[in-house]
């Protein structure tokens, strides 16, 4: 069923209206009609199941129909901090993360980082990114919307460490600790249903230099392999992120 995304002051007791570019999908791309039923989302504590009773121009008015459990989302909660790639890979890297269950992205910058960061565009990119975000949700079923955060420098990212209660550093020169014998032991304590908070932390296209590895070591992080392959800095955050949540039993690990 199809699922919209809206602000919560657009959420009343009864009834919630669509507007902006989510009424003209409605409208234009759905063809919907009086009568037709989808689901309606603030992102944060209420979801819904709506009716169409009127479609005007910019705007689609609706009522409540049934009030949905927020369930779709994940216990652990695992952030993905990507070293700004080339193209368009950062696109696919949000929106694949998101339907398998990031809760926020943080871009930053890092020694091997080829692209040029331009600050002045960051804006048109995020909302880029924001956008990409919110259709994977609706299409995944997600509760929310992973947050995204402006490109932060690598010193910056190193002093968020304390926010987390791990911190996964992928590093493909890691021939010691494989992600699963970090993560397991992490569940065992914590339990399968934690709602701990995971930083997992993913290079640019040519790595991590020694020295960032260094520091992000003595900063707090747990350096980690993704298995005897080398993946695309594109791949390796859904693979990671992937692996975490089977290792909680989301995806029917423990």
């Amino acid at each position: 069923m199809q699922r919209y995304f809206v602000q919560p002051e657009q959420f009343k007791e009864d009834t919630v209206d669509i507007t902006g570019e989510d009424a003209r999908h409605i409208s234009k791309v759905m063809r919907g009609k009086p009568g037709d039923k989808f689901i309606v989302s603030d992102g944060h504590t209420r979801e819904a199941l709506v009716e169409i009773d009127v479609i005007e121009q910019g705007l689609v008015t609706t009522h409540v129909v049934e009030v949905l459990a927020m369930t779709h989302e994940a216990k652990m909660k695992v952030t993905i901090a990507q070293s700004l790639p080339k193209g368009d890979k950062m696109e696919t890297v949000i929106q694949k993360c998101t339907e398998i269950g990031a809760v926020s992205f943080v871009p930053f910058l890092s020694e091997r980082t080829i692209v040029q960061y331009d600050a002045k565009k960051e804006e048109k990119r995020l909302d880029r990114w924001r956008k990409i975000a919110k259709e994977a949700a609706e299409q995944s079923h997600r509760n929310v919307i992973p947050e995204l955060e402006s490109p932060l420098t690598w010193k910056q990212l190193l002093n968020t460490f304390a926010q987390y209660d791990a911190i996964y550093f992928c590093y493909e020169k890691e021939h010691g600790l494989q992600l699963r014998d970090a993560v397991k032991p992490f569940v065992d304590v914590r339990g399968a249903n934690t709602d701990s908070k995971i930083l997992l932390i993913v290079g640019p296209e040519g790595g991590f230099s020694e020295e960032e590895c260094r520091k992000a070591e003595e900063a707090g992080a747990t350096s980690i392999g993704l298995g005897r392959r080398i993946l695309r800095c594109e791949t390796a955050g859904m693979v990671a992120l992937s692996c975490i949540l089977y290792e909680s039993g989301e995806m029917g690990g423990v």
